[in-house]
């Protein structure tokens, strides 16, 4: 069935009920016989003023549906009470358009008691007929219908909202890469200006010492052999400033560890796979051994998956618990039938039992790598 089919079956319904209204009530009265030149002629202009007001623009339906109306009352006038079928045809057409409740669609079986030549009885079924027909498409077809369309929207709006957060959620990992990258490069500036403020003198002075010192060694021994151990305290107080400045300026490790799996991420995207990480809880509470075997295996993880799985999305989640971490690395590629280990595979299994971890993989849909890491 076609969508133009789909919008306009009622109206077909209605047009084909309209025809073999008429041919039933010509055929069974034979009131062709002497009269079938007006006859047609009216029954004619009766169905195209009930078609032409399906074609006219929603303010000039009501004149076609007026004109249908006069019609049926000369037909009704002139050619007798046969034509009573088309009248409760015509209180239908007009109870569905305007709909005003579900008791009007029984006000057509008021004219069905009317007498005439089909029978009463016989009249009531048809009008029951068309009530049925005009009552399952106003409040059964077409409650559907609306349903059907609202869902429509709301899925395209739920889609539409979809994108954008998820759209949003690029950029702001792609700002949080950036920020990153810069706090890095402002700390080593920072590192690098403590150095040489800090240090740059007291290095310098100890090369002259030791410049005056060459000169002075033969002639003044003592006096060399004590500025030598000067220079020498000089350059271990040097020595344990570097260390108080490296211990205090050194990135975080799991801030590190996070930005290099933001670049990984990074990387797949400019492959043409989508890529994200989900973080959950208190990173700083990973202990560094954790982090690198987080990192080796996601790298190894997202390798495999580039090469062999045939992806378009690849997901990286980390969850920070009280006693546990999880961790996992998954994609919607082909996924794998059967496991086999390999040099990868069985790397990650061996930095996993070094720590007590759990290692286990799904490939029902994709392929993922769950990692159980005791806290």
């Amino acid at each position: 069935m076609t969508e133009q089919l789909r919008e306009n079956y009622f109206l077909a319904v209605r047009i084909g009920l309209l025809l073999v209204l008429e041919m039933y009530i010509v055929l069974s009265q034979l009131i062709l016989i002497g009269a079938s030149a007006r006859v047609l002629l009216l029954l004619a202009l009766f169905i195209g003023t009930m078609a032409g007001k399906e074609l006219v623009k929603k303010r000039l339906k009501w004149i076609f549906f007026g004109l249908s109306v006069l019609l049926w009352i000369i037909m009704l006038t002139v050619l007798g009470k046969e034509f009573l079928l088309l009248g409760i045809l015509l209180c239908y057409e007009g109870i569905t358009y305007k709909r005003p409740g579900i008791l009007w669609y029984f006000f057509p079986l008021a004219i069905a008691c009317i007498p005439s030549a089909i029978g009463i009885p016989m009249q009531i079924l048809l009008t029951l007929f068309l009530g049925i027909i005009y009552i399952q498409h106003d409040f059964v077809v077409e409650s559907y219908r609306r349903q059907t369309k609202e869902d429509t929207i709301t899925e395209q709006y739920l889609k539409h909202n979809m994108y954008e957060k998820e759209h949003e959620m690029q950029e702001e990992i792609r700002r949080g890469l950036w920020m990153a990258e810069n706090q890095v490069l402002e700390e080593r500036m920072q590192l690098s200006q403590t150095l040489h403020d800090k240090l740059g003198h007291s290095i310098n002075g100890s090369v002259y010492q030791l410049e005056a010192i060459k000169v002075i060694m033969e002639k003044e021994p003592e006096t060399s052999q004590k500025m030598i151990q000067a220079v020498i305290d000089q350059l271990r107080s040097g020595m344990d400033e570097i260390r108080a400045i490296l211990r205090k300026e050194r990135p975080k490790k799991y801030t590190l560890a996070i930005l290099q799996l933001e670049k990984l991420c990074e990387e797949c995207r400019q492959k043409g796979v989508e890529a994200a990480l989900v973080t959950e809880g208190d990173l700083s509470e990973v202990p560094e051994k954790y982090l690198e075997i987080i990192l080796d295996n996601a790298y190894e993880a997202v390798s495999n998956s580039l090469k062999y799985a045939k992806c378009t999305r690849i997901d990286m989640k980390i969850h920070v618990m009280n006693q546990i971490i999880r961790c996992s690395i998954s994609d919607n590629g082909i996924g794998c039938a059967k496991i086999t280990d390999g040099m990868g595979i069985s790397g990650m299994r061996h930095r996993m039992r070094d720590v007590n971890g759990i290692l286990n993989f799904e490939s029902e849909a994709g392929f993922t790598i769950n990692m159980l890491l005791p806290l």
